[in-house]
C-alpha cells in the first residue's frame, strides 16, 4: 500500500519534533519519535553508534552544555517508501550554537510502522562541512 497523505504528515511531524524535544531537554519525550531500540549513528560527528533511547539520553546529558546546539532546525524533508511500512527519510538540519556559530547536517532516517505507529528506527547524522560534496 503506498504512503498516504496522513502517513507523510505523521512522518514529517516525527522528524520536526526532534528539535523541539531536544532543545528543551525532554529526552524522555523522544519515545514519541524513536523506536525503543533505535540505532543513532553520530560517528561522522566524532561520536559513536548508539543503540536505544536510554543510551541516547545518557549521552546527551553527559555532553558539555556548550556542545549542544541552542536550537535544532530541520528542513527539506524527502520521503521515499522502500518497502511496505518502511520509509527512507532524508532531511537537512542546522544547529545554532551558544557562540552563535551554525552547523549543518544531513539526517538519513529509516522510519517504520509498528504497533506504536510510525517511529524512526535508524538515524545517521552526517555533517555538511564542504559545499557540493556528499
Amino acid at each position: 500500500m503506498p504512503l498516504t497523505a496522513d502517513d507523510r504528515t505523521t512522518i514529517t511531524d516525527l522528524i520536526n519534533l526532534h528539535g523541539h524535544l531536544t532543545d528543551r531537554g525532554d529526552f524522555d519525550g523522544l519515545s514519541a519519535l524513536f523506536a525503543d531500540d533505535v540505532t543513532y549513528d553520530v560517528t561522522a560527528l566524532g561520536g559513536t553508534v548508539m543503540t536505544g533511547l536510554s543510551t541516547i539520553k545518557q549521552a546527551s546529558l553527559a555532553m558539555d552544555e556548550t556542545a549542544h546546539p541552542v536550537a535544532h532546525h530541520v528542513t527539506n524533508v524527502v520521503l521515499r517508501e522502500t518497502a511496505e511500512g518502511v520509509v527512507h527519510a532524508l532531511s537537512k538540519g542546522f544547529g545554532v550554537m551558544v557562540d552563535g556559530s551554525v552547523g549543518s547536517v544531513t539526517y538519513e532516517d529509516t522510519v517504520e510502522r509498528g504497533r506504536a505507529g510510525w517511529r524512526i528506527t535508524r538515524r545517521i547524522v552526517r555533517p555538511r562541512r564542504r559545499p557540493l560534496h556528499p
